[in-house]
């Protein structure tokens, strides 16, 4: 039989024992908390990491331009060689081949003292005609006692050289105001073909000014393409100097001649310059042919097949989903998409997010994570 004491003994020990290895269960449990909430960070940025970048465009309404693809060569709606109208020598030149100017803008000088002696001499020439004219007139004055008019001053007035001077001044001044250059409308000098100190004559070439911002383009259009052209129509011109930058215009003429080789008409484009576009340049140009109004609208490049059936990605929520469509009718860059043969409805609208890259190998609700499209690697 045990003693009673032995219990008192023992007590204290067992409860220090379990103290300690309270402490024990606690820390380990802490150290699990705290890998578990690393566990966490690391999941979540492997899920991050999972996310697929992609690149995405807008579903919208509008119209579907329908276009023919053809090309032509980019003119200028003026080009104008300046040439002297009087001689003289050049004294100034204003104006660097490259500049712009403006309409009216000096671009030369004449040395003006040969045209102004020759107006000086024209206006003596005509004190001189009125002289005689005064001569002519006034002994007949006198002895009638009436002044003389009528036809007899005319006469007069031809037998003293009058209106021959009057003709000799107007011509001087006019040669003098055609000693300055200028520019008869705005453009870029293309340039400059005369030098300081050259004497010309009448009708040499001095310069050759472009209009940058009134541009057209005659581009081929064959014989079987023509009837879906017409006037006013839309056209867009981009060239490989700037293929991003393509610029619109208007169909301002279509040109009754087809060329016998070619079996291609013309038609003549008319676009504002853009500061890339320059005459003699190629351009691709796509000129509306009809326009398909009020319609869903998506990019070519967001349409693909699994199956043998059309689709979509549309990102929602984090995640690309796929959709199957009815598409219409394309003009290479942009689709219709029409009402389900069942339904009637149209299962895209308005402002949804559609991929256009890096959906080409997606699979159904797949993470994704919508960039820019500089940022997003080549993997197609």
């Amino acid at each position: 039989m045990r003693p009673f004491g032995s219990h008192v003994h023992r007590a204290p020990w067992a409860l220090l024992l379990g103290l300690l290895l309270g402490v024990a269960c606690s820390d380990g449990d802490g150290d699990s908390a705290e890998e578990g909430s690393g566990s966490g960070e690391e999941a979540g940025e492997a899920a991050a990491s999972l996310s697929l970048p992609v690149v995405g465009d807008e579903v919208r309404r509008g119209d579907l331009v329908l276009s023919v693809t053809t090309t032509g060569q980019i003119g200028s709606e003026s080009v104008v060689t300046l040439k002297a109208e009087a001689q003289g020598t050049v004294a100034e030149i204003a104006v660097r081949a490259g500049e712009r100017v403006q309409k009216d803008q000096p671009i030369l000088r004449f040395d003006p003292r040969p045209f102004d002696l020759e107006v000086e001499e024209a206006e003596a020439a005509l004190r001189e005609a009125q002289l005689r004219l005064l001569d002519n007139t006034v002994p007949d004055s006198i002895v009638t006692g009436k002044a003389v008019t009528g036809e007899r001053l005319r006469n007069a007035e031809i037998r003293s050289g009058l209106e021959a001077a009057r003709v000799r001044l107007d011509r001087a001044k006019y040669n003098r105001e055609r000693a300055v250059i200028l520019a008869p409308f705005t453009g870029v000098l293309d340039d400059i073909r005369v030098s300081v100190g050259e004497r010309v004559s009448a009708g040499a070439e001095l310069a050759k000014i472009v209009d940058l911002q009134n541009l057209r383009i005659e581009a081929d259009v064959l014989e079987h393409d023509l009837p879906l052209i017409r006037l006013g129509g839309e056209a867009t011109v981009s060239v490989a100097a700037a293929p991003d930058r393509p610029v619109r215009g208007r169909i301002t003429a279509i040109l009754p001649l087809v060329d016998s080789a070619t079996r291609a008409g013309r038609a003549l484009i008319r676009v504002q310059g853009n500061g890339v576009l320059r005459p003699g340049m190629y351009a691709d140009v796509r000129l509306e042919a009809s326009r398909l109004t009020n319609r869903i609208i998506v990019p070519e490049r967001a349409v693909i097949e699994r199956d043998g059936r059309p689709l979509v990605f549309v990102v929602r929520e984090g995640r690309a989903q796929w959709q199957y469509i009815f598409p219409g009718r394309s003009n290479g860059f942009e689709r219709e998409v029409l009402p389900d043969s069942s339904t009637g409805e149209i299962p895209l609208k308005p402002g949804d997010l559609v991929l256009v890259e890096g959906h080409l190998t997606l699979t159904h609700d797949a993470p994704v994570r919508v960039v820019p499209r500089a940022e997003r690697p080549e993997r197609e």
